[in-house]
């Protein structure tokens, strides 16, 4: 796992990059917004994942293209930041920061981008129908946030998400253009299932379930959590234990 996150925030001027990390910080909007916030950094024993996490803010106002550049090349995971009720922050988001961050990032080392929706207090709509196909043309978003650095909406949340893209990538398990697990995934989902399957008779049932969170996490499912998993798996697959006989099938 690495040593430390490093989370970069870009977006147009006013869209609220500082007023997202100033809230973040103290947990309360800002009266006064400075042009740009210093860098900080979160202790390991605060954040979810225990790993230090640098937040760097990015101001047109005080650096230049060639700083910018630097912060990219340097970024573990990218916030483009746009504001819900400006559709012009929405269409620079392809327009602008994507080529920009793919002119300046390594081609084989792919960089997580999230992108940012703030402001969401300001509008009673979500711009999830616009970003939904950005979301689609460009593998390397891994996921969308609306949030409101006014009223502290998923702020906590969005770093999480940004931390979790780094420490827990998906590009080495799945192929976003072939829609599907990379062989590597699904060699070692088989093996954990088969580990797991104690009995051997192809399914996991919840004592089996419970041996592999015990061995993995230190700590049984709770109940509801157990329900959650079968509920969720049903939705997917109309048999919760589908997935086992598919990669038992694609192992042999």
């Amino acid at each position: 796992m690495r040593k430390d996150v490093r989370i970069l925030l870009v977006g147009e001027p006013k869209v609220g990059k500082t007023s997202l990390i100033m809230s973040l910080v103290s947990e309360e909007f800002p009266q006064v917004v400075p042009y740009r916030a210093e860098e900080i950094t979160i202790p390991a024993d605060v954040t979810p994942e225990r790993v230090p996490t640098h937040i760097v803010d990015y101001s047109e106002a005080e650096q230049t293209d060639e700083q910018l550049s630097s912060e990219i090349s340097k970024a573990n995971v990218i916030c483009i930041v746009y504001a819900v009720n400006n559709k012009e922050s929405i269409e620079k988001v392809t327009s602008h920061w994507i080529p920009l961050i793919n002119d300046n990032t390594d081609k084989d080392s792919r960089v997580p981008v999230i992108l940012v929706g703030n402001k969401s207090d300001l509008v009673e709509h979500s711009s999830m129908e616009t970003i939904l196909p950005i979301m689609n043309q460009y593998t390397e978003i891994e996921t969308c946030v609306e949030c409101s650095a006014k009223n502290l909406k998923n702020i906590s949340e969005l770093f999480y998400y940004a931390q979790k893209a780094v420490l827990h990538p998906t590009g080495p398990l799945y192929c976003p253009e072939e829609k599907q697990m990379k062989p590597a995934c699904i060699k070692a989902l088989t093996r954990i299932f088969k580990v797991s399957d104690l009995d051997n008779d192809g399914i996991l049932n919840d004592n089996e379930l419970n041996f592999f969170q015990r061995t993995c996490f230190n700590a049984p499912l709770a109940s509801q959590a157990l329900e959650d998993v079968k509920n969720v798996d049903n939705e997917v697959n109309s048999g919760w234990i589908s997935m086992v006989t598919r990669l038992n099938a694609l192992d042999t």
